[in-house]
């Protein structure tokens, strides 16, 4: 008897497409995290994003390298030095005067500069504003594929870069590969990967590049920094406890319960995008594919439908509970419990019943 076909793989599905590798790219090896810091401080997304570096490096029998940009001084020395307890077998640094703001056009020179040099075939970037900004004019500069907000990444059987990220507006989700072409980048939110292990160890090679311009070169010249404004009020993305509300909520008076619930915890409280669409509340406080991603350790959801646009916002959290009146919403998919109610009665209860049994020290605890 005739046995079934078995399931192509990704790899083996693209081989009448696949067109033989140039030869100038043949010699493209090893993975880069861009480590990005501004003001002396490194983003949490690129220690992030050298744990997912460390497991491609791996599949593929390659190093993993960081790449620190600034002026000169000891910000850079110092997240060379983490980058190697976060797994960097090796750092690329460029140090100068003319890198102490991000500007693109020094940043995009160098790391084209570098990128030309070393040949790395994979280079990640944090899907921040400026990793944002940078990673898209790099790509064109070098003429390679990007693949922007990735909410996963791979290495395919032949060992492509597979790239996961949502598409038609967060209903379906895609995996992109940059077949013909290095390095093949992409961009990933911060809380979208778990954060590695920190582990002590020796810095090892560290490679020195020059910046072959001068600030006369520059165009463009910073006169102010001014923070982002929710840096200030809001740690959603990086809190233990959220509390967030959706349509089902019917009112913007309601979102208040959702408040109350998360001050009880001592948490953040967001929402979903319908909420910022109708003005409800502001865009920092938006919870998915195109607001924040969080990873806490307790996530409430009231009246949320939970489609994918939300779920690859919230499904690295520990724990998810649910609260929708309707018991057939996408959310029951993924949550850890669900409960079919409304959440106008249920928040109120939630909320006095924590306030009774939650001592302020296990808030305290809560709230990391």
């Amino acid at each position: 008897m005739a046995q079934p076909d078995k399931p192509a793989t990704p790899a083996a599905g693209r081989a009448n497409t696949k067109k033989e590798l140039p030869e100038r790219f043949r010699q493209h090896k090893h993975v880069w995290v861009f480590v990005e810091q501004e003001r002396g401080q490194v983003h949490p997304v690129s220690w992030e994003l050298m744990g997912e570096g460390r497991k491609l490096a791996d599949k593929l029998g390659v190093q993993l390298a960081g790449v620190v940009i600034g002026p000169p001084g000891p910000a850079v020395a110092e997240a060379a030095r983490e980058a190697a307890c976060y797994g960097a077998d090796l750092v690329y640094t460029i140090t100068n005067e003319i890198l102490a703001e991000y500007r693109n056009e020094p940043y995009s020179k160098v790391l084209t500069d570098l990128v030309e040099t070393h040949k790395p075939e994979i280079l990640l970037l944090g899907a921040t504003t400026l990793g944002r900004d940078l990673a898209g004019s790099v790509a064109t500069t070098l003429a390679t594929g990007l693949t922007a907000d990735c909410t996963a990444l791979d290495v395919d059987a032949d060992g492509s870069l597979a790239a996961t990220r949502p598409t038609f507006g967060g209903s379906l989700l895609c995996t992109i590969y940059t077949l013909n072409a290095r390095p093949q980048m992409a961009t990933v939110r911060p809380r979208v990967m778990a954060m590695p292990e920190r582990v002590e160890r020796p810095l090892g090679r560290l490679v020195e590049h020059p910046l072959a311009m001068v600030e006369e070169d520059v165009v463009t010249k910073v006169l102010r920094f001014l923070p982002d404004r929710d840096q200030a009020t809001s740690n959603l993305a990086y809190a233990d406890v959220v509390v967030a509300g959706g349509l089902g909520l019917g009112s913007p008076e309601n979102f208040q319960l959702v408040q109350q619930l998360a001050r009880v915890l001592g948490g953040e409280f967001g929402c979903s995008r319908p909420l910022v669409q109708k003005a409800w509340q502001p865009a920092e406080r938006q919870i998915g594919q195109t607001g924040k991603t969080i990873r806490p350790k307790l996530y409430i959801a009231a009246g949320i439908s939970g489609a994918i646009q939300h779920r690859v916002g919230v499904e690295g959290a520990d724990l998810i509970v649910a609260v929708n009146t309707d018991r057939n919403a996408p959310i029951f998919d993924f949550a850890h419990i669900g409960v079919v109610g409304d959440a106008m009665h249920l928040l109120p209860m939630l909320t006095e019943a924590f306030r009774r049994r939650l001592s302020p020290h296990i808030r305290d605890r809560l709230a990391g």
